[in-house]
């Protein structure tokens, strides 16, 4: 089992079911009658579509020898599994492939069920988990928005739209805030991995701005992420208990202070890449819990 979790990076799936409760909140503050197979079916194909783009990138970095080269800390590196036994590379290849096919067949059930709008988002999903290891990562400004994209609007509107049947502004401008969040949580987990990432041929912010420029590119980003709540609440499609979601604030301004003081410093950095993660759970998490209160 080892050699099949430890490519799915276990630890780090809990960001999709924060995601998603995002969507079934918005949902919720629209109106809608929550259906629980759903949301389970949701859960489940969102679970394996990040399973799949973790287990696929491990595959990839593994037989182009990247994480060989990588000084692993909690956040980044991957997991080291396939370093241990390399035999198990096909195991890794085999997980992101199934749960792949799992992803896509819940989508389509929800085609045909729902309806054919739901069809972009899904397509424009599984494009990104195919492409993100060997082509998005070499392209900076791609490689910076596309795991917003698929945390942020694809997930919150995907869902919002199975369990309403339609889009609204307020699924679209609740999905900003993971979708700037879970784009700067990549990106800082980047800079431990810039010399590594440079000799495979990867092309990042971090590898072409280098780590202090980006440093700022990071708080603009996190500063962002709140945006989308006094945007929202300003246009009347958000109640004002969405402002919990600035109880993280203070988490913020800290890790914002860290990245820029040890953005060179890669073993003082490792905590506030812990805190950023707090920051892309926690935040989503207020949001959902704002919303579900004010329904």
């Amino acid at each position: 089992m080892k050699y099949i979790l430890g490519p799915m990076k276990v630890p780090f799936l809990i960001l999709t079911p924060m995601c998603i409760l995002v969507g079934i909140a918005t949902a919720m503050w629209a109106g809608a009658k929550i259906d629980v197979l759903s949301v389970v079916l949701i859960v489940i194909g969102a679970v394996c579509a990040h399973i799949s783009v973790n287990a696929l990138n491990e595959y990839c970095d593994f037989k182009s020898g990247l994480d060989f080269r990588t000084e692993r800390t909690p956040f980044s590196g991957g997991s080291g599994a396939l370093q241990e036994r390399p035999d198990k590379a096909g195991t890794a290849l085999a997980t992101g492939i199934i749960s792949l096919v799992l992803c896509f067949a819940i989508g389509m059930y929800f085609v045909f069920t729902v309806g054919v709008l739901l069809l972009p988002l899904g397509l424009l999903g599984i494009a990104l988990i195919v492409f993100y290891t060997q082509w998005i990562t070499k392209k900076p400004l791609v490689c910076l928005v596309a795991p917003g994209l698929a945390f942020g609007p694809l997930m919150v509107l995907g869902t919002h739209f199975v369990l309403t049947g339609s889009y609204s502004w307020t699924a679209l401008l609740a999905s900003l805030v993971p979708g700037f969040l879970v784009s700067d949580l990549l990106l800082l987990n980047q800079f431990p991995d810039v010399e590594a990432d440079k000799s495979v041929g990867r092309n990042h912010l971090p590898i072409l701005l280098g780590r202090k420029n980006v440093a700022r590119i990071y708080i603009f980003f996190l500063a962002a992420s709140y945006l989308p709540l006094f945007l929202g609440y300003a246009l009347g499609v958000f109640p004002i208990h969405v402002f919990f979601a600035l109880a993280t604030t203070i988490i913020a301004v800290q890790t914002s202070r860290g990245v820029v003081r040890y953005s060179e410093e890669m073993k003082s950095l490792v905590p506030y890449l812990g805190k950023n993660v707090i920051i892309n759970l926690a935040t989503p998490a207020l949001l959902a819990i704002g919303l579900m209160i004010a329904s």
